[in-house]
């Protein structure tokens, strides 16, 4: 985990901030305060800052080991808000790790270190060139699964849900100071919450975050995908529905019963969502030791699923209803299920014809694959057609349902009046400390540790 004492921070730092692996340009980074003489030792050139110089890179006995770009940045204008000194060499594993071993040489004596994952975001955090929610878009946007994503995340780090949480949290700080200086004349005998608008304020607050926190999940929606979890008896077609919802031939097909004895992943993008679907082995009793493991990762992974499709054939018997109910029962909280009968074209079914709570395709034909991907969609709650997603995580959502709570507390006290402003004043404190923990201001120091100790090195 990273130290975030303040004597670690002044210690200069290093890292290849581009992928590993070969490509045409790779990038070291050096951070720290007063890095001029450290600059000139590496590049054995006087820098000036924010233009890019082409320099030799030499090692200890003079011999060129690349020639690069370098690009000064003198503090506070840049990434970290320290002086950051940036080579762009060429992109071989071998020669970035020859130049950041040469860098650590002549930095020796400043205390020059290899950074840990995520303290260049770190530092510029620290710094206060960015708040945690937009430190955290950085990654989410290097990590980003679709074009949605992409732009959603590149929305976060320009500040935009940032700026929704400051102006929740600006107009709290002008309740709280209302109620809080009210406090402070206990004799006034005026109905404060009345004259004040005390209550529609809190109103206006509340249906505030109710759309932000909407907005919100819609953003962990984007950011993580959904797992769904592809479940039934043997040989009713998950393998082909996985196929079909693919668009190529990912896991083995037969008409024998059992084919799949382990789980088969594959990713695919509905609207902009990723969806990660797990092929399963099919549920039944069996003593073959192989299939009989295979049944116990799909119990596993059905107890792990965002979304649950649950398979069955035309012919389905009674005993499929107790398989059914079983694997309702073994849903994490929050789960939900939606439930297939595949084949239909042995039915003569209508494509996308449904029963309640039931859906008919054909995995063979492709009848009624539009219906399911738009069920699919609907039922973790994505809502097609938005532009303007916020990538957010589940910190964010247990954050701002967490100021939710704490604002109905303080609806249900100032309906008891003047009697109860303490009270109203200490629930409007707890919603504000929340919704100041997504930027980060009221985070403690192990928790921001515990978060940018998750980024990649060179972030």
């Amino acid at each position: 985990m990273l130290a975030m004492g303040p004597a670690s921070r002044k210690i200069p730092i290093v890292a290849i901030a581009t992928a590993p692996g070969k490509a045409g340009v790779g990038i070291i980074r050096i951070s720290g305060e007063g890095l001029q003489e450290l600059a000139f030792a590496i590049t054995n050139t006087r820098l000036q800052p924010r233009k890019a110089t082409l320099v030799d890179l030499r090692n200890h006995d003079g011999r060129i080991i690349d020639s690069c770009l370098a690009i000064y940045f003198s503090a506070p204008h840049s990434f970290t808000g320290e002086d950051v000194l940036e080579l762009q060499c060429h992109g071989g594993p071998q020669l970035l790790d020859l130049v950041v071993q040469r860098c650590l040489q002549l930095g020796q004596q400043a205390g020059l270190a290899i950074a840990e994952p995520g303290e260049f975001s770190l530092r510029a955090f620290l710094n206060e060139k960015i708040d945690l929610a937009q430190a955290e878009a950085i990654a989410d946007l290097i990590d980003a699964q679709s074009h949605a994503a992409v732009m959603g995340a590149a929305r976060s780090l320009q500040g935009a849900f940032s700026d929704d949480i400051h102006r929740l949290v600006q107009a709290l700080t002008q309740l709280r100071i209302l109620v809080e200086s009210t406090l402070d004349f206990p004799e006034e005998e005026i109905e404060f919450l009345e004259n004040a608008q005390a209550r529609q304020q809190l109103t206006e607050i509340q249906e505030q975050l109710q759309r932000l926190l909407g907005a919100a999940k819609q953003g962990q929606i984007l950011r993580d995908g959904v797992q769904l979890v592809l479940v039934g008896a043997p040989n009713v077609g998950k393998s082909s529905l996985l196929n079909c919802l693919a668009g190529e031939e990912v896991a083995i097909v037969t008409a024998v019963a059992g084919t799949t004895r382990d789980r088969v992943k594959q990713s695919i993008t509905l609207d902009g969502v990723p969806i990660h679907i797990i092929d399963t082995a099919g549920l039944r009793q069996t003593s073959d030791e192989v299939e009989a493991i295979g049944i116990e990762r799909t119990w596993a992974s059905i107890r792990t699923a965002d979304l649950l499709i649950y398979i069955e054939a035309p012919d389905a018997q009674m005993a499929d209803e107790t398989l059914y109910a079983e694997v309702v029962a073994a849903l994490p909280v929050g789960c939900t299920s939606l439930r297939l009968v595949n084949k239909a074209d042995l039915l003569g079914a209508v494509n996308g014809a449904t029963e309640p709570e039931t859906l008919f395709i054909s995995a063979k034909t492709g009848a009624g694959i539009p219906e399911l991907k738009n069920a699919i969609l609907t039922r973790v709650g994505w809502q097609a057609g938005q532009e303007d997603v916020l990538i957010s995580r589940q910190r964010h959502i247990d954050c701002l349902r967490h100021a939710e709570a704490a604002l109905h507390k303080a609806s249900l006290y100032a309906l008891q009046g003047n009697r109860a402003l303490e009270l109203f004043a200490e629930e409007l404190r707890l919603a504000q400390e929340q919704l100041g923990q997504i930027t980060g201001r009221l985070m403690p120091d192990d928790l921001l540790g515990k978060i940018f100790s998750q980024f990649c090195i060179g972030k």
